[in-house]
């Protein structure tokens, strides 16, 4: 990977950008021009082991040669019809996609978001149709600490004031109870219920793991009670976890699932509901759509993504590389860490607050070459490219150490 060229530094690009960009985030002082694999290099040629990979969006790394190869073909050929039209990419890719989920149809959309607001809108519709709920009174049962979106829907059933305060008045239909809590659960699903919404791992409240049989709980409780479950696994899935979907861990089939980031493999927005053919059957053309959702070269790219799982071979890495993540976490407990969660490739790692906050580990790793994100307090999330060698893996752990050691 050569360095880019460019006239302005990082901090002459950085301060351009105060002008102009709405203030929707708080970026680490880092201007990436460039990126290949599990690295990034900025303006000024200096190169990064990306351990945050996009949030999940880039699990097979930056500019992965069969995705890279697969957009270019499909730019020379087609990349938007809009689904006015029939296109010779989407067939294929839903047909893929049903099969590697184990589900039987595919709503695709662009980004997660999207995503759980066309399940949420599905998860109504069958509540009316099938389950028979009286009209405009179904409810989903959400958990707390949850993050499924920012959409005005989505915040009115999250519990971080962040992302809700100043953005009301709420979208009513929706009831929040503790995450990992099934006795909660229980007393707040009724006839009314259409669906049970859950992250099958939480990701943005620090890589929060429920326990063994947690899942199967829901699933079973969904069952009896007659509601859908609805996995969101837009962080979770796609090899994360070691292995396809995180709810496989439990063994666990939803009535449908959730899926964005890396269905796009760090090259286009694209996400997807899929579901039993008797849930997502319930949509009629005119009820839902999305002028870019199917489009070919999302569709293209989504199925050079599935060609990626259905090897097998990255869920493996996440399973082995997943023990040197947690070894290497279990040795810093007590020099800096408090304590880890981690499934795969996957991990959330409270610091001590006496060594600093997530955000200033998170500058002290740059310095050193690494790329992570804080997330509430003093956390910060580890979500590599599953391409990351053990090599890699463990000269971040080791950097992780050392900004630990000497501050």
């Amino acid at each position: 990977m050569t360095a880019a060229v460019h006239t302005r530094s990082s901090a002459d690009l950085i301060s351009a950008e105060e002008p102009v960009l709405a203030h929707n985030y708080h970026p680490l002082p880092v201007v990436v021009a460039r990126a290949e694999g599990t690295w990034v290099e900025d303006v000024e040629g200096r190169r990064y082991l990306d351990m945050l990979a996009g949030y999940s969006a880039l699990n097979f790394g930056h500019r992965h040669p069969a995705l890279v190869a697969a957009a270019h073909r499909q730019l020379d050929r087609l990349t938007l019809t809009s689904r006015a039209f029939h296109n010779d990419r989407l067939a294929e890719f839903a047909e893929r996609l049903a099969a590697l989920t184990g589900l039987d149809m595919v709503l695709p959309m662009n980004t997660g978001a999207e995503a759980v607001e066309s399940g949420i809108k599905v998860a109504r519709k069958w509540a009316y149709e099938v389950k028979g709920v009286p009209a405009d009174r179904a409810t989903i049962v959400v958990a707390a600490e949850n993050f499924h979106g920012r959409t005005t829907t989505i915040v009115s059933f999250s519990t971080d004031e962040t992302a809700r305060a100043g953005f009301g008045p709420f979208t009513p239909g929706f009831r929040i109870v503790p995450y990992n809590d099934l006795a909660a659960l229980e007393a707040a699903v009724d006839d009314t219920t259409a669906a049970v919404l859950l992250e099958p791992i939480q990701g943005e409240a620090g890589v929060v793991i429920p326990d063994e049989g947690y899942l199967t709980g829901v699933r079973e409780l969904t069952r009896r009670k007659g509601c859908l479950f609805i996995a969101d696994e837009i962080q979770s899935g796609l090899g994360r976890t070691g292995r396809t979907l995180a709810v496989e861990h439990e063994s666990v089939v939803p009535d449908m699932l959730l899926l964005g980031k890396a269905l796009g493999g760090g090259i286009v927005p694209v996400s997807a509901v899929v579901a039993r053919r008797d849930v997502l059957g319930v949509l009629r053309p005119g009820e839902h759509g999305s002028t870019f959702g199917g489009n070919p070269l999302a569709a293209a790219v989504g199925t050079a993504v599935v060609e990626l799982l259905e090897t097998g071979e990255f869920q493996h890495r996440a399973t082995e590389l997943g023990v040197v993540l947690r070894d290497g976490l279990s040795e810093l407990v007590g020099k800096g860490v408090l304590g880890f969660r981690a499934r795969g490739l996957w991990a959330g790692v409270d610091i001590d607050p006496a060594f600093g906050t997530g955000r200033e580990i998170g500058e002290r790793l740059l310095r050193e070459g690494v790329l992570v994100k804080d997330t509430h307090g003093s956390t910060i999330r580890l979500a590599p490219p599953l391409t990351i060698t053990e090599d890699e893996l463990s000269g971040a752990l080791g950097a992780l150490e050392k900004v630990l050691t000497r501050g």
